[in-house]
């Protein structure tokens, strides 16, 4: 859904924007979206980042690196919850630690986005052309914003079962996303970015097993 002026069949041209969130306030779009209104996505997606007005590709990677940024901040927050991560820890080791967490942040992440790609050929039965998918991997990393809350645990203290609440807020987010950008079912929608997300925490989950591994 593009912002287009509409043409009245009784006047010559009644002015009527098609897109009622260019005239609203940033506020008021950040509610809508926090409340999965896919008018709001919508506008964001096709209207705001629009890859014809916008320096997609430096956008692009900014989004990329500040994902896997919240991601690595997740895992680092789960896994200083857990008791005796530092104190039974040498400092020696912690670099090393931290470093190998990463690397499966990144892992996962790219298994997710594997996975995603893949959902999306068997749901979906289409081929999907190469700037199409880069489409969809933004509204992928666009419709994780919610993962910037993570950033207040930093100031106050919240339970780590907080973390689960958030994934699942993104979850239902990047399936509202994929829809608009679709017009597809919801089921199929559902299926897709549970696959994803399913995989990514089978992969994390092994990831933590190992890092528990390396402390030991």
């Amino acid at each position: 859904m593009r912002a287009v002026w509409v043409r009245d069949q009784n006047t010559e041209n009644c002015k009527a924007v098609a897109d009622e969130y260019i005239e609203c306030e940033i506020m008021i779009l950040l509610i809508d979206l926090i409340l999965h209104k896919r008018k709001a996505y919508r506008h964001l997606l096709f209207n705001v980042l629009n890859q014809k007005t916008l320096k997609f590709e430096g956008l692009f990677w900014k989004l990329a690196a500040s994902f896997l940024l919240l991601d690595a901040y997740k895992s680092l927050v789960l896994e200083s919850s857990k008791d005796g991560f530092v104190s039974s820890t040498r400092v020696s080791s912690l670099v090393s630690i931290f470093l190998k967490m990463l690397i499966d942040v990144i892992f996962g992440n790219f298994v997710f986005l594997l996975t995603f790609l893949f959902a999306m050929r068997i749901f979906f039965n289409t081929s999907i052309s190469f700037s199409r998918y880069k489409d969809f991997v933004l509204a992928l990393l666009v419709s994780g914003y919610f993962k910037i809350f993570l950033i207040s645990m930093m100031v106050w203290e919240f339970p780590s079962s907080v973390i689960l609440i958030v994934d699942l807020f993104v979850l239902s987010s990047n399936i509202v996303a994929l829809k608009v950008m679709t017009e597809s079912t919801m089921n199929r929608c559902l299926g897709v970015c549970f696959s994803a997300h399913a995989v990514k925490f089978v992969v994390t989950q092994l990831s933590e097993l190992r890092l528990l591994g390396c402390q030991s």
